[in-house]
Protein backbone atom coordinates (compact mmCIF):
# COMPACT_ATOMS: atom_id res chain seq x y z
CA UNK A 1 0.00 0.00 0.00
CA UNK A 2 1.26 3.46 -0.83
CA UNK A 3 2.33 5.38 2.30
CA UNK A 4 -0.32 7.84 3.46
CA UNK A 5 2.09 10.75 3.42
CA UNK A 6 2.33 10.40 -0.36
CA UNK A 7 -1.26 11.50 -0.69
CA UNK A 8 -0.42 15.06 0.19
CA UNK A 9 -2.93 17.80 -0.43
CA UNK A 10 -2.48 19.50 -3.81
CA UNK A 11 -1.52 22.75 -2.10
CA UNK A 12 1.39 20.97 -0.38
CA UNK A 13 2.81 19.62 -3.61
CA UNK A 14 5.82 21.19 -5.29
CA UNK A 15 5.36 23.10 -8.54
CA UNK A 16 5.31 21.19 -11.80
CA UNK A 17 8.78 22.54 -12.60
CA UNK A 18 10.09 21.35 -9.23
CA UNK A 19 8.50 17.93 -9.80
CA UNK A 20 10.22 17.50 -13.17
CA UNK A 21 13.47 18.72 -11.64
CA UNK A 22 13.09 16.10 -8.91
CA UNK A 23 12.90 13.40 -11.59
CA UNK A 24 16.50 14.21 -12.56
CA UNK A 25 17.82 13.75 -8.98
CA UNK A 26 19.83 17.03 -8.89
CA UNK A 27 21.90 16.00 -5.85
CA UNK A 28 23.15 12.91 -7.68
CA UNK A 29 24.03 15.07 -10.69
CA UNK A 30 26.08 17.38 -8.48
CA UNK A 31 28.24 14.46 -7.41
CA UNK A 32 28.75 13.37 -11.02
CA UNK A 33 29.89 16.85 -12.01
CA UNK A 34 32.42 16.87 -9.16
CA UNK A 35 34.23 14.09 -11.03
CA UNK A 36 33.90 15.61 -14.52
CA UNK A 37 35.47 19.06 -14.26
CA UNK A 38 38.67 18.05 -12.38
CA UNK A 39 39.42 15.41 -15.01
CA UNK A 40 39.17 18.13 -17.65
CA UNK A 41 41.79 20.16 -15.77
CA UNK A 42 44.03 17.10 -15.59
CA UNK A 43 43.57 16.31 -19.29
CA UNK A 44 44.47 19.90 -20.18
CA UNK A 45 47.31 20.02 -17.61
CA UNK A 46 45.93 23.44 -16.77
CA UNK A 47 42.74 25.43 -17.18
CA UNK A 48 40.62 24.04 -20.03
CA UNK A 49 38.55 26.19 -22.35
CA UNK A 50 35.76 27.51 -20.14
CA UNK A 51 33.15 27.24 -22.88
CA UNK A 52 34.11 23.59 -23.32
CA UNK A 53 33.72 23.04 -19.58
CA UNK A 54 30.29 24.68 -19.62
CA UNK A 55 29.17 22.71 -22.68
CA UNK A 56 30.32 19.45 -21.11
CA UNK A 57 28.60 20.22 -17.81
CA UNK A 58 25.31 21.08 -19.49
CA UNK A 59 25.38 18.00 -21.68
CA UNK A 60 26.43 15.76 -18.80
CA UNK A 61 23.71 17.16 -16.53
CA UNK A 62 21.00 16.57 -19.13
CA UNK A 63 22.29 13.04 -19.74
CA UNK A 64 22.39 12.16 -16.05
CA UNK A 65 18.93 13.68 -15.63
CA UNK A 66 17.63 11.41 -18.38
CA UNK A 67 19.06 8.28 -16.75
CA UNK A 68 17.63 9.25 -13.36
CA UNK A 69 14.22 9.93 -14.90
CA UNK A 70 14.10 6.49 -16.54
CA UNK A 71 15.14 5.01 -13.19
CA UNK A 72 12.20 6.66 -11.44
CA UNK A 73 9.76 5.50 -14.10
CA UNK A 74 10.79 1.86 -13.79
CA UNK A 75 11.14 1.91 -10.00
CA UNK A 76 7.91 3.73 -9.19
CA UNK A 77 6.39 0.56 -7.74
CA UNK A 78 9.16 -0.06 -5.23
CA UNK A 79 9.59 3.68 -4.56
CA UNK A 80 6.01 3.66 -3.24
CA UNK A 81 7.01 1.03 -0.67
CA UNK A 82 10.05 2.84 0.73
CA UNK A 83 9.75 5.74 3.15
CA UNK A 84 12.66 7.72 1.72
CA UNK A 85 11.26 7.63 -1.84
CA UNK A 86 7.51 7.70 -1.21
CA UNK A 87 7.21 11.39 -2.10
CA UNK A 88 8.74 11.14 -5.57
CA UNK A 89 6.59 12.70 -8.33
CA UNK A 90 5.67 9.41 -10.01
CA UNK A 91 4.60 7.90 -6.70
CA UNK A 92 2.43 10.84 -5.71
CA UNK A 93 0.91 10.96 -9.19
CA UNK A 94 1.97 14.53 -9.89
CA UNK A 95 3.70 13.33 -13.07
CA UNK A 96 2.42 10.40 -15.13
CA UNK A 97 4.75 7.60 -16.31
CA UNK A 98 4.06 8.54 -19.95
CA UNK A 99 5.01 12.19 -19.34
CA UNK A 100 8.15 11.12 -17.51
CA UNK A 101 9.16 8.77 -20.33
CA UNK A 102 8.75 11.55 -22.87
CA UNK A 103 10.77 13.86 -20.63
CA UNK A 104 13.54 11.30 -20.23
CA UNK A 105 13.64 10.58 -23.97
CA UNK A 106 13.83 14.29 -24.73
CA UNK A 107 16.69 14.77 -22.29
CA UNK A 108 18.53 11.82 -23.84
CA UNK A 109 18.16 13.15 -27.38
CA UNK A 110 19.06 16.73 -26.45
CA UNK A 111 22.08 15.76 -24.34
CA UNK A 112 23.47 13.41 -26.99
CA UNK A 113 23.03 15.96 -29.77
CA UNK A 114 24.43 18.75 -27.59
CA UNK A 115 27.59 16.84 -26.73
CA UNK A 116 28.07 15.57 -30.29
CA UNK A 117 27.88 19.07 -31.79
CA UNK A 118 29.42 21.24 -29.08
CA UNK A 119 31.96 18.83 -27.51
CA UNK A 120 32.74 15.78 -29.68
CA UNK A 121 31.10 12.54 -30.84
CA UNK A 122 33.16 10.37 -28.46
CA UNK A 123 31.88 12.25 -25.41
CA UNK A 124 28.34 12.00 -26.77
CA UNK A 125 28.69 8.24 -27.24
CA UNK A 126 30.08 7.77 -23.72
CA UNK A 127 27.24 9.85 -22.32
CA UNK A 128 24.60 7.86 -24.17
CA UNK A 129 26.27 4.66 -23.00
CA UNK A 130 25.99 5.86 -19.40
CA UNK A 131 22.25 6.42 -19.83
CA UNK A 132 21.79 2.90 -21.18
CA UNK A 133 23.99 1.32 -18.50
CA UNK A 134 22.09 2.99 -15.67
CA UNK A 135 18.57 2.76 -17.09
CA UNK A 136 18.78 -0.77 -18.48
CA UNK A 137 21.84 -2.44 -16.97
CA UNK A 138 21.36 -1.32 -13.38
CA UNK A 139 17.69 -0.36 -13.05
CA UNK A 140 16.00 -3.01 -15.19
CA UNK A 141 18.41 -5.97 -15.00
CA UNK A 142 20.61 -5.87 -11.91
CA UNK A 143 18.86 -3.94 -9.15
CA UNK A 144 16.08 -6.45 -8.42
CA UNK A 145 18.07 -9.60 -9.16
CA UNK A 146 21.45 -9.58 -7.42
CA UNK A 147 23.22 -8.27 -4.34
CA UNK A 148 26.00 -7.19 -6.71
CA UNK A 149 23.61 -4.70 -8.32
CA UNK A 150 25.39 -1.59 -7.11
CA UNK A 151 28.84 -2.98 -7.95
CA UNK A 152 28.28 -3.51 -11.66
CA UNK A 153 25.45 -1.02 -11.95
CA UNK A 154 27.83 1.59 -10.59
CA UNK A 155 29.76 1.57 -13.88
CA UNK A 156 27.36 4.22 -15.18
CA UNK A 157 28.41 6.55 -12.36
CA UNK A 158 32.06 6.12 -13.37
CA UNK A 159 31.52 7.41 -16.91
CA UNK A 160 31.93 11.15 -16.13
CA UNK A 161 35.67 10.57 -15.65
CA UNK A 162 35.93 9.26 -19.22
CA UNK A 163 33.61 11.96 -20.57
CA UNK A 164 35.63 14.74 -18.93
CA UNK A 165 38.87 13.40 -20.40
CA UNK A 166 37.44 12.79 -23.86
CA UNK A 167 35.90 16.27 -23.94
CA UNK A 168 39.39 17.78 -23.82
CA UNK A 169 41.45 15.21 -25.73
CA UNK A 170 38.89 13.36 -27.88
CA UNK A 171 40.48 10.15 -26.56
CA UNK A 172 40.36 7.91 -23.49
CA UNK A 173 43.73 7.45 -21.78
CA UNK A 174 45.11 5.66 -18.72
CA UNK A 175 44.70 8.54 -16.23
CA UNK A 176 40.98 8.66 -17.04
CA UNK A 177 40.71 4.87 -16.75
CA UNK A 178 42.39 4.91 -13.33
CA UNK A 179 39.96 7.57 -12.09
CA UNK A 180 37.13 5.52 -13.59
CA UNK A 181 38.31 2.60 -11.45
CA UNK A 182 38.59 4.80 -8.36
CA UNK A 183 34.88 5.63 -8.66
CA UNK A 184 34.08 1.99 -9.48
CA UNK A 185 35.71 0.76 -6.27
CA UNK A 186 34.33 3.74 -4.31
CA UNK A 187 30.69 3.01 -5.19
CA UNK A 188 30.11 -0.04 -2.92
CA UNK A 189 31.58 1.51 0.26
CA UNK A 190 29.67 4.68 -0.61
CA UNK A 191 26.29 3.04 -1.21
CA UNK A 192 26.26 0.01 1.08
CA UNK A 193 26.29 2.12 4.27
CA UNK A 194 23.19 3.90 2.92
CA UNK A 195 21.67 0.47 2.23
CA UNK A 196 22.44 -0.51 5.83
CA UNK A 197 20.63 2.55 7.11
CA UNK A 198 17.57 1.86 4.95
CA UNK A 199 17.78 -1.92 5.09
CA UNK A 200 14.13 -2.24 6.15
CA UNK A 201 13.01 -0.09 3.22
CA UNK A 202 14.83 -2.27 0.70
CA UNK A 203 13.60 -5.47 2.36
CA UNK A 204 10.01 -4.26 2.25
CA UNK A 205 10.38 -3.43 -1.44
CA UNK A 206 12.03 -6.78 -2.20
CA UNK A 207 15.28 -5.23 -3.46
CA UNK A 208 18.24 -7.55 -2.72
CA UNK A 209 20.74 -4.95 -1.61
CA UNK A 210 23.74 -6.56 0.06
CA UNK A 211 22.71 -5.65 3.66
CA UNK A 212 19.29 -7.24 3.03
CA UNK A 213 20.48 -10.64 1.78
CA UNK A 214 23.88 -10.94 3.48
CA UNK A 215 25.06 -10.86 7.07
CA UNK A 216 25.95 -7.37 8.16
CA UNK A 217 29.49 -8.46 9.08
CA UNK A 218 29.95 -9.80 5.53
CA UNK A 219 28.93 -6.47 4.06
CA UNK A 220 31.22 -4.60 6.46
CA UNK A 221 34.18 -6.76 5.42
CA UNK A 222 33.45 -6.11 1.76
CA UNK A 223 33.28 -2.38 2.45
CA UNK A 224 36.77 -2.52 3.95
CA UNK A 225 38.15 -4.55 1.03
CA UNK A 226 36.71 -2.19 -1.58
CA UNK A 227 37.99 0.80 0.40
CA UNK A 228 41.57 -0.51 0.39
CA UNK A 229 41.44 -1.26 -3.34
CA UNK A 230 39.97 2.20 -3.99
CA UNK A 231 42.76 3.97 -2.10
CA UNK A 232 45.44 1.85 -3.78
CA UNK A 233 43.95 2.67 -7.19
CA UNK A 234 43.92 6.39 -6.39
CA UNK A 235 47.65 6.19 -5.61
CA UNK A 236 48.30 4.48 -8.95
CA UNK A 237 47.45 7.79 -10.64
CA UNK A 238 50.61 9.38 -9.18
CA UNK A 239 53.13 7.68 -11.49
CA UNK A 240 50.75 7.30 -14.44
CA UNK A 241 49.50 10.89 -14.85
CA UNK A 242 52.04 11.86 -13.35
CA UNK A 243 50.85 13.79 -10.29
CA UNK A 244 52.69 16.04 -7.88
CA UNK A 245 52.77 16.66 -4.15
CA UNK A 246 49.35 18.26 -3.83
CA UNK A 247 47.43 15.32 -5.26
CA UNK A 248 49.59 12.91 -3.29
CA UNK A 249 48.74 14.65 -0.03
CA UNK A 250 45.03 14.75 -0.94
CA UNK A 251 44.96 11.07 -1.94
CA UNK A 252 46.91 9.82 1.09
CA UNK A 253 45.17 12.06 3.64
CA UNK A 254 41.58 11.56 2.48
CA UNK A 255 42.26 7.88 1.81
CA UNK A 256 43.56 7.33 5.33
CA UNK A 257 40.45 8.94 6.81
CA UNK A 258 38.21 6.83 4.56
CA UNK A 259 39.96 3.64 5.66
CA UNK A 260 39.66 4.67 9.30
CA UNK A 261 35.89 5.13 8.89
CA UNK A 262 35.54 1.81 7.05
CA UNK A 263 37.48 -0.07 9.75
CA UNK A 264 35.45 1.67 12.46
CA UNK A 265 32.26 0.40 10.84
CA UNK A 266 33.71 -3.11 10.62
CA UNK A 267 34.89 -3.12 14.24
CA UNK A 268 31.52 -1.99 15.60
CA UNK A 269 29.67 -4.46 13.38
CA UNK A 270 31.94 -7.31 14.50
CA UNK A 271 31.10 -6.48 18.12
CA UNK A 272 27.40 -6.74 17.29
CA UNK A 273 26.66 -3.12 18.14
CA UNK A 274 23.19 -1.80 17.20
CA UNK A 275 22.86 0.33 14.09
CA UNK A 276 22.33 3.44 16.23
CA UNK A 277 25.91 3.04 17.46
CA UNK A 278 27.43 1.78 14.22
CA UNK A 279 26.08 4.85 12.39
CA UNK A 280 26.72 3.63 8.83
CA UNK A 281 25.69 7.02 7.46
CA UNK A 282 28.94 8.44 8.85
CA UNK A 283 30.83 6.56 6.16
CA UNK A 284 28.23 7.43 3.53
CA UNK A 285 28.57 11.15 4.20
CA UNK A 286 32.36 11.02 4.44
CA UNK A 287 32.55 9.13 1.16
CA UNK A 288 31.15 12.23 -0.54
CA UNK A 289 33.74 14.39 1.20
CA UNK A 290 36.44 11.94 0.09
CA UNK A 291 35.52 12.21 -3.58
CA UNK A 292 35.38 15.99 -3.32
CA UNK A 293 38.83 16.23 -1.72
CA UNK A 294 40.41 13.71 -4.07
CA UNK A 295 39.09 15.33 -7.22
CA UNK A 296 39.98 18.81 -5.97
CA UNK A 297 43.49 17.42 -5.85
CA UNK A 298 43.08 16.15 -9.41
CA UNK A 299 42.02 19.62 -10.56
CA UNK A 300 44.49 21.77 -8.66
CA UNK A 301 47.60 19.60 -8.91
CA UNK A 302 48.21 20.37 -12.63
CA UNK A 303 48.06 24.09 -11.82
CA UNK A 304 50.67 23.79 -9.06
CA UNK A 305 52.64 20.84 -10.35
CA UNK A 306 55.45 19.92 -7.95
CA UNK A 307 56.76 16.64 -9.35
CA UNK A 308 57.64 13.84 -7.00
CA UNK A 309 61.28 12.67 -7.13
CA UNK A 310 61.84 10.07 -9.82
CA UNK A 311 58.64 10.78 -11.77
CA UNK A 312 60.35 12.97 -14.40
Amino acid sequence: MQPTRSAAAPSARPSTFAAYLALTKPRVIELLLVTTVPVMFLAERGVPNLWLVLATLIGGSLSAGAANTFNMVYDRDIDALMDRTADRPLVTGQITPRAALIFGAALTAISTAWLAVLVNPLSAALSLGAVVLYSVGYTMILKRRTAQNIVWGGVAGCMPTLIGWSAVTNTVAWPAIILFLVIFFWTPPHYWPLSMRFEDDYARAGVPMAPVVQERITVARQIVIYSWVMVATSLALIPVAPMGWLYTVAAVGSGALFLAEAHRLLALTRRGEPQAKVKPMRLFHFSITYVTLLFLGVAIDPLLYWPLPGLN
